[in-house]
């Protein structure tokens, strides 16, 4: 499973579309630059580009959840909510969904983040809000708590 780099500002045009950048499409499996799911993340306000075979492992974890669980039930219809396959275009554009823009409040200008396996879609202003609120000495110290024992 790849882990992508870079973040990259780009738009969205009036139709909802917006293009991969070539130098993040180039870091895609050629088996995986063609279809995607997109949905809402879990802790932000921004989308998740997901490469088919990263959604599948996340299909995996979930399937691991009880539906008979009230919470896990609950956990899985909001989780699944919203998430669509999209495909890329000739010019590597592909169509976001209306409501998950509008849950995102991307309107226009995008900042596109590379996630280890899959890629955040942000509202650029809410993408600056949301880096800007970890100041250095916050991060170093998040740096330390979680990655100090790791071997």
């Amino acid at each position: 499973m790849a882990n992508f780099i870079g973040e990259y500002e780009c738009t969205m045009d009036a139709k909802f579309r917006m293009m991969i950048p070539g130098a993040l499409y180039k870091q895609f499996a050629p088996e995986f630059r063609e279809r995607f799911i997109i949905s809402r993340s879990i802790f932000q306000k921004c989308l998740v580009l997901f490469p088919l075979d990263a959604w599948e492992e996340n299909l995996k974890k979930i399937g691991k959840l009880s539906e008979f669980n009230k919470k896990a039930d609950d956990f899985i219809r909001v989780y699944l909510n919203g998430a669509t396959e999209v495909e890329l275009d000739g010019t590597k554009r592909i169509l976001l969904p209306k409501k998950l823009c509008e849950y995102a409040s991307i309107t226009k200008d995008i900042v596109i983040t590379a996630r280890l396996n899959k890629v955040e879609i942000w509202s650029a202003p809410l993408h600056a809000e949301v880096i800007n609120k970890i100041d250095h000495q916050t991060f170093e110290n998040l740096a330390e708590e979680l990655l100090g024992n790791i071997e």
